[in-house]
């Protein structure tokens, strides 16, 4: 970690930078060269544990995101649907089914983006499902302790996502609102999974292991991924992303909540 700063935006932003490391800079040689160090960020709002615990107040307007990252996930105001970014336009997949381009002054309470540009890629060699497509990239990737971008496109002959209605105030925690998820199940469905892995030092922050959302080509399905079918021959690309800035909200339900618990089994469970 070469430094860590701590300065007011919407709220108070921790940005950690990984830099120098001998074992990273072995494996980066052999990867086109990077974009611009501050594109090479992954830009967060809020944390993962605070959604958890209910925290779903949009603190930033998603217009704001689209300066910090062309490709991402998260969610929005009241947690209203899942986010996916893709190509610099931000989506909204609703509990019913509909996916909207968002305008700039929809608020998000959690969200993650960077801009994508793929340092190297992977060709899957088997049939998977979602575990172990995950397990095998996790295998894969040059190193456990760095942050990625992952982009797939494809057709996919089975692809299981859901979303989450609006909640209402006083809003209960993430593992209550998901039991009123709507649950979608496409097949031959071409499209793009859009998502990261984050290493498991992430643990309350953001979502330790792969996150991942889809889009269909023709903005007629996404959604959070709960499972798929990934055909022989896919192209897996990740961008290896190794800064990381964070926003925090500086007033609201934040404040007061008590992110010293363990949620990770909580969040294994709203995960799948």
């Amino acid at each position: 970690m070469d430094n860590l700063k701590f300065f007011l935006g919407i709220g108070l932003a921790v940005v950690i930078v990984f830099a120098g490391v001998s074992a990273y800079t072995h494996y980066m040689r052999s990867v086109p060269a990077p974009v611009p160090a501050d594109q090479d960020t992954l830009y967060q709002v809020s944390t993962i544990d605070a959604l958890m615990l209910g925290v779903y107040d949009g603190i930033q307007p998603t217009g704001d995101l689209k300066h910090r990252g062309d490709f991402g996930i998260g969610t929005f105001d009241a947690l209203d649907g899942e986010m996916i970014v893709l190509d610099g336009v931000i989506y909204q997949a609703k509990a019913d089914g509909r996916i909207l381009i968002v305008p700039d002054n929809l608020t998000t309470p959690f969200a993650t983006v960077t801009y994508f540009q793929a340092d190297q890629n992977i060709t899957t060699k088997s049939t998977m499902n979602l575990s172990v497509f995950t397990a095998s990239l996790e295998e894969q990737l040059p190193t456990g302790n760095m942050i990625y971008a992952v982009r797939v496109h494809g057709t996919f002959p089975v692809m299981k996502v859901r979303s989450v209605p609006a909640q209402q105030e006083p809003f209960p925690v993430l593992s209550e609102a998901v039991k009123n998820q709507s649950v979608y199940t496409f097949s031959g469905t071409t499209g793009t999974i859009v998502g990261f892995y984050t290493p498991v030092f992430f643990k309350g922050v953001n979502v330790p292991g792969f996150h991942l959302h889809y889009l269909s080509d023709d903005r007629t399905a996404g959604g959070h991924i709960l499972d798929f079918t990934l055909p022989v021959g896919m192209l897996v690309e990740y961008d290896v992303t190794p800064g990381f800035t964070m926003a925090l909200p500086t007033s609201g339900d934040f404040v007061g909540a008590d992110l010293s618990q363990d949620l990770s089994a909580d969040l294994a469970k709203v995960e799948k």
